[in-house]
């Protein structure tokens, strides 16, 4: 099926990974993955190891995301990290509002407009998480959880903005669980979100916008989820931590 948006398939490395380890795995991306066009590639990469990472992959198919960033841009706010430092770096993508950060950090809708507010001022892309609990899909309650996380995380942005915005739909019981939602499942809430999109800004941005689904996604599964109507990418976990799995999911979905 010819897809109306270009595919986005986005590796989140989270904590993992030394220097030495991040090199290993984008050369070996590198190899895999030449003159892959169909599809953005992106690898995200722990604040440790993005200067050497960026500099491995400068003449390549790959781009470089960093997992957070502060909402601030410089000042007295010990271990974060600002957009500006990001550039330096060439990051062209920052991850927001992942359901870790939510959990652990408590960090919520309102925290998350303000730093993708701060990186689209920087030039950044944002790609934006939302996503439910188990107990919350139990309850009948995605549409209103996720309908919630929409509207508080992308307020304050522009049309212009949120068509440079992408949106990571992650069911937080599908993370590194093994579970998978369906595809039924997944261009469900992916559908919802476009719907929301639509109410929130227009039909014409809606259309334009890349909704990822992220949450055990492995070759097996990827090409499944990608032919999906309004799936359009995947945030890989786990499986991005090996070269030849992550280049699996994105030759599977091509």
């Amino acid at each position: 099926m010819e897809k109306e948006r270009k595919l986005i398939i986005a590796g989140n490395w989270k904590m993992n990974k030394t220097v030495a380890e991040a090199l290993a795995l984008v050369r070996g991306l590198k190899i895999e993955l030449a003159g892959k066009k169909e599809v953005d590639i992106v690898v995200c990469p722990p604040f440790t190891a993005l200067h050497d990472v960026s500099r491995e992959i400068l003449d390549s198919n790959i781009r470089l995301g960093a997992q957070n960033m502060s909402e601030h841009n410089f000042g007295a706010y010990t271990g974060e990290i600002a957009a500006g430092m990001l550039k330096e770096f060439s990051v062209r993508y920052v991850i927001l509002g992942h359901s870790e950060r939510r959990q652990y950090q408590n960090e919520s809708d309102e925290l998350i407009s303000k730093k993708a507010l701060a990186a689209h001022a920087a030039s950044l892309k944002p790609i934006v998480c939302v996503g439910e609990t188990l107990a919350q899909r139990e309850a009948n309650e995605t549409e209103a959880v996720v309908g919630t996380q929409l509207k508080g995380s992308l307020a304050g942005l522009s049309k212009t903005q949120m068509e440079e915005t992408v949106i990571a739909y992650e069911p937080v019981w599908a993370i590194g669980t093994g579970k998978t939602a369906t595809t039924a499942q997944a261009q469900e809430v992916h559908a919802f979100i476009r719907k929301t999109l639509a109410s929130l800004f227009d039909e014409a941005v809606a259309r334009r916008v890349r909704i990822q689904y992220g949450g055990s996604v492995k070759p097996s599964n990827a090409r499944e989820l990608m032919s999906q109507r309004d799936v359009d990418g995947a945030l890989v976990g786990g499986a991005s931590l090996d070269d030849r799995s992550f280049s699996d999911i994105i030759k599977n979905s091509i």
